[in-house]
């Protein structure tokens, strides 16, 4: 499915947008309020006249694809898949990143390296001897680089960046051509994860530690595919999309996966952050023969399908729990975001209503992000391939992915290929009014934007319109924005009706049988931008969550 997405890239596209802020006075509260002032982001969410190479410092958060944050001597660093509208990026290196200080504001920084590291052609024709396979010449290795996780660790008393790294080799494994040539009846080739290394990222000095493990298959050497429209795969684990924790009792792990059939658990050392245990040929004769070296399955959409639309995982522990954020679907308008828990790394996850994903029991909710439009805009397509971080010394959880424009906006038959980093605040919401502690991560539907303290929200504030969204599992679906109103009575009319009420302790708001938890963002559709009130919330019973806007 990346693939489709770099062959649209791949196009060469004419160059419009912008950089700049302005001063907000504007609490929500109090429309007088000149004490608090703080800096709104104005930069335009079509940045195409700037797309181009040379514009790269006035980017701030465009050209964002897959992203990766942590947070290292002052700053978070970003890295994200090796792509760019009108692939302006090209020929620039690869796995470039982005830093900022306030999460606001972001300025380019270099990435690892530049070309392919020896190690990758190295491994792929050592694995190829051993299937009785013809070498492939460096020379004729299609690359492409996807999807880095980067993380700050403790290595000999040194703290560093450590970053896995994506490189797949899109060349068909009978003949070796390229996938670009005749098909030869077989799957293209495998993907590789690496790690490097950095204590300089802002001066884009790395050192590459090299191989970590590879796309494996349960079918031994049997590499054939009858047709381009044969979906069965001959990996079981693509090894893509690479996401790394380190557990309470300080154990390593990489998790990883994409598509074909779930996400593998595989256990690293702390020091060197490669395999524990020896992973031996990258094929086997059953999947049980092949997990004992490659991983354990911690996650499937659908235990039998090859094929399954679910990639990208991504971890944290929370209060006891393990949460497996997931992309579903393709990437260009679809890309939604669903989260399962677990009490132990190993698995089982569950979602919300108590389905196993770990035995691939049917689609898991809550959704986190999904396709959706308010009013006065286009609205955000392709929403997902997550990370999530916290903020530095504070209890706050955010969640950061791209964010596509829907196709044809101003005219652009491209606009789908322009992608604008959205970091977003998470709240942890109850699974319904009974259950106040039982909490699940939701992200807010208003970019991040360092909105300050104005002090308690009030009930009173919350009466008045909102536009409410329903985001529910439409394949391809663009939620759209409905009118709520919330009267000072207790009553609401519109999109749901029934009776609200209010916790100001929790900032939750209780919408009928849904619990919502109430911020303050940015309005970033209104013009010019403004502070308001946003929420968001799920229902255990709700297969969907809602998000909600207040009007002026």
């Amino acid at each position: 499915m990346k693939l489709k997405y770099f062959l649209v890239l791949s196009l060469t596209i004419a160059t419009l947008s912008l950089v700049g802020c302005k001063k907000d006075n504007t609490d929500p509260d109090d429309d007088n309020d000149t004490i608090n002032t703080f800096t709104i982001p104005t930069y335009a969410d079509d940045y195409s006249s700037i797309s181009s190479w040379t514009s790269r410092n006035e980017w701030n958060l465009a050209n964002v694809h897959d992203p990766s944050v942590a947070f290292y001597k002052g700053y978070y660093y970003m890295y994200g898949t090796d792509a760019s509208y009108g692939n302006a990026a090209e020929g620039h290196g690869h796995f470039q990143g982005k830093r900022s200080s306030d999460l606001v504001n972001w300025d380019w920084v270099g990435g690892p390296f530049y070309e392919a590291p020896s190690w990758v052609a190295d491994s792929l024709n050592a694995i190829r001897s051993r299937m009785g396979l013809a070498s492939i010449s460096e020379d004729n290795i299609r690359y492409l680089y996807w999807a880095p996780t980067v993380r700050r660790v403790n290595v000999g008393g040194q703290e560093t960046l450590r970053m896995y790294y994506c490189i797949v080799i899109d060349n068909y494994i009978k003949t070796g051509n390229p996938s670009t040539a005749s098909f030869d009846g077989s799957w293209t080739e495998r993907a590789f994860i690496g790690m490097c290394e950095s204590t300089d990222p802002a001066g884009a000095v790395w050192t590459d530690r090299g191989f970590v493990t590879g796309s494996s298959s349960d079918r031994g050497l049997d590499y054939t595919r009858t047709s381009t429209n044969d979906w069965s795969a001959y990996f079981y684990y693509n090894a893509i999309d690479p996401t790394y924790i380190v557990t309470p009792e300080g154990k390593h792990y990489l998790i990883h996966g994409s598509w074909h059939s779930g996400f593998a658990l595989l256990q690293l050392n702390a020091t060197t952050g490669k395999p524990l245990n020896t992973l031996g040929n990258p094929w086997a004769s059953s999947a049980g023969e092949l997990t004992a070296r490659y991983g354990v399955r911690i996650g499937t959409r659908t235990a039998s399908s090859r094929w399954q639309a679910s990639e990208a995982p991504e971890i944290i522990f929370r209060d006891g729990y393990y949460y497996l954020f997931m992309a579903y679907d393709a990437l260009d308008i679809p890309y939604n975001t669903r989260v399962v828990r677990s009490t132990t790394i190993e698995g089982p996850y569950l979602d919300i209503t108590g389905r196993n994903f770990t035995s691939g029991s049917g689609d898991c909710y809550p959704i986190v992000t999904h396709p959706y439009k308010f009013n006065l805009s286009y609205g955000w397509v392709g929403i997902s391939h997550c990370c999530i971080f916290q903020k530095e010394n504070t209890g706050e959880w955010f969640y950061m992915s791209q964010g596509r424009l829907p196709p044809n906006v101003g005219g652009n038959p491209y606009s789908n290929a322009i992608m604008m980093g959205h970091v977003r605040r998470i709240v942890w919401c109850p699974a319904s009014p009974g259950e106040p502690d039982n909490l699940w991560p939701i992200a807010l539907p208003e970019r991040y934007a360092a909105v300050p303290d104005y002090g308690a929200i009030t009930k009173d504030s919350l009466a008045g319109t909102w536009e409410h969204i329903n985001l529910k599992y439409d394949y391809r679906v663009q939620d759209g924005a409905s009118a709520l109103t919330l009267k000072a009575d207790g009553t609401m009319s519109g999109a749901l009706t029934g009776t609200w009420s209010y916790n100001a302790a929790k900032k939750q708001l209780t919408l009928g049988n849904v619990v919502v938890c109430v911020e303050r963002e940015v309005d970033w559709e209104a013009n010019p931008r403004r502070v308001t009130f946003v929420y968001a919330g799920t229902g255990k019973n709700l297969n969907g969550t809602y998000w909600g806007k207040k009007k002026k």
